[in-house]
Order: C-alpha cells, then structure tokens, then sequence
C-alpha cells in the first residue's frame, strides 16, 4: 500500500513547491492537491516542471462542472507532460451546494452527468477524438497532446453507484471519511466488481490522522474544522450508511503504535493508497508527518 501525503495549498505558490519538494525527500509516494478555493492543482503542478522527480503528483479532486471535459484533459496532459508523466488525475462532481452557490451552475443526477464527463475525457486522455451529446455534455473532438502517454484517472465515489462508475469507467476509486469495516465490506468490493475484465483499480482513500496525546481534543477540533463539509449531502450520507455520527468517528488519531495499527487495518481492507491530512495542533501535525514518511518508506522498500 503507497503513502502520500495531502496539502490544503493555502501557501504562496513558493512554499507550496517546496512543500512538494519535502514530501519527496521524505518519501511519499504521491503530493496530493485538491481544489479549495485558491490555487489550480493542476497549473501548480504543471509549476513543478521536473522538480522533485521522484515524488508523483494527484488532484483530489478536479471539479468537473467549472471545466468542459475538453478543457479538462489539455489541462491534464498539458501538465502530465511538463512533469514527465507523473500525473494522476482525480476527479469528481463535487457537491449540489457547491456547484450551485459558487457556480451558480444547475446540478444534474451526479452519476449521469460524471458518466457523459468520462464519455469524453477518458477517450480523449488516451489521444482519441470523440463526438458526445449527451443530456449534460456536449463534445466533439479531441486534444493534440504528441508522445503523452494518459495519466492514470481515477474518481471520487463514496455511494454505490459512483463507485461502480470508478470500477467501470476510470483506474479506480477516491473515497473520503470511510472506516475500514465500510471500506472492506462495501467500497472495495464494489469498485472490484465493477473493474471486472479490467485491470485491478486503485482505491484510494483520504485520511485525517494525528499523533497526538491529546486524543480528545484533536476530536473536537476536527468536528469543528470538518463539521460544514460532514454536511454536505455525499458525505453527510455515507457518515450515515456506516454508521458514523461525524468526522470524528473516520479520524485516525493516537500515539504512534495505534495509528499505524490503524493503517494496517485500511491496508487489509484492501486501500492500495492512503491520501494523508495531517490535522491537530502544528506539532502533532509534525508528528504525524514524520509517521507516515516512515510508513512511506518502508511500504515503498
């Protein structure tokens, strides 16, 4: 199982290149980097260039209603290319409120629309040229990208007909505030079965975690820090189908021998990677770092 290591980009565009630079010295297999109201992973990593070659680059996640999947995929071999192939693109719908206030956008039954987005954009990642219409998606043609080879593709899902999408239509699956009972009994499973006749998915899963002695405390900052998005309608119904009564309860935290016995647990229930969110005060959050880079290392070895 690899290890990588998730920032929330909020530094300068500088220190945030350097903070992939440390990750790599430390040994994560991936920089993961998703949208939160600032920086473009995508144009960051692009930025990255040939820097820190030994560290693989992940977006968790690419919104797909801001961008026409057309767009999407010269962005994503645009910056794939510029970082030698290194890219692993996530992706997903996000969520109605999002999409609807930010955007001012109209959400559509997620599982279509998400399907007539990989109509276009998994072709197209491969060099092909498509003609789509669909109820949401209009699209014609391709993306001249000469002697890229596709970034793997993977897509956020936590109900079950998202992660049959992941196992049928991309590399596999991202999933976020799961437990390992729900991860092995439902979410692997499903992504598994879809994938059938394929090759076998990744399941990648984010992760809040923090070595710390004060347990308790870490909690509550996380139900505080996380209680908005635990709202919001996705993950506010998986926290319910595996019984969760809020982040808190996917948080992984304790001192290091029970996180990573933690981590053990996720790994037998079939994660192929851990997206790490180092949370709690900043010197846990060094502690936690400093597990995982010597999880990293060693799973790599």
């Amino acid at each position: 199982m690899e290890i990588g290591l998730s920032s929330y980009g909020a530094a300068p565009i500088p220190e945030l290149l350097t903070e992939i630079e440390r990750a790599a010295a430390n040994g994560f297999s991936r920089f993961w980097l998703g949208e939160h109201g600032g920086w473009d992973p995508l144009t960051v990593f692009a930025a990255v260039g040939d820097r820190a070659p030994d560290i693989e680059l992940a977006t968790s996640v690419v919104g797909t209603y801001p961008r026409h999947p057309l767009a999407l995929a010269a962005q994503a071999l645009t910056a794939h290319a510029a970082t030698g192939g290194r890219l692993t693109l996530g992706i997903g719908p996000s969520h109605a409120p999002v999409v609807e206030s930010r955007y001012g956008l109209t959400w559509q039954p997620p599982v279509q629309h998400t399907r007539e987005v990989l109509d276009v954009l998994g072709p197209v990642l491969r060099g092909e040229e498509v003609e789509v219409r669909g109820r949401s998606i209009t699209a014609v043609g391709g993306v001249a990208a000469p002697g890229v080879i596709p970034p793997s593709l993977l897509l956020a899902a936590n109900g079950p007909r998202m992660l049959a999408l992941a196992g049928e239509r991309a590399d596999g699956a991202l999933t976020m505030w799961t437990t390992p009972r729900f991860l092995g009994e439902i979410v692997v499973p499903t992504v598994t079965t879809a994938a059938a006749g394929r090759a076998a998915p990744r399941i990648a899963v984010g992760l809040l975690a923090s070595v710390t002695s004060d347990v308790d405390g870490t909690r509550r900052r996380v139900n505080t820090d996380f209680r908005q998005a635990a709202t919001l309608p996705t993950f506010h119904a998986l926290l319910d189908r595996q019984g969760s009564t809020g982040p808190d309860d996917t948080l992984v935290a304790g001192d290091e021998a029970h996180v990573e016995e933690t981590v053990g647990r996720f790994a037998d229930a079939g994660a192929t990677e851990l997206i790490i969110f180092p949370v709690g005060l900043p010197e846990d959050q060094d502690r936690t770092i400093a597990l995982f880079a010597d999880l990293a290392k060693r799973h790599r070895r």
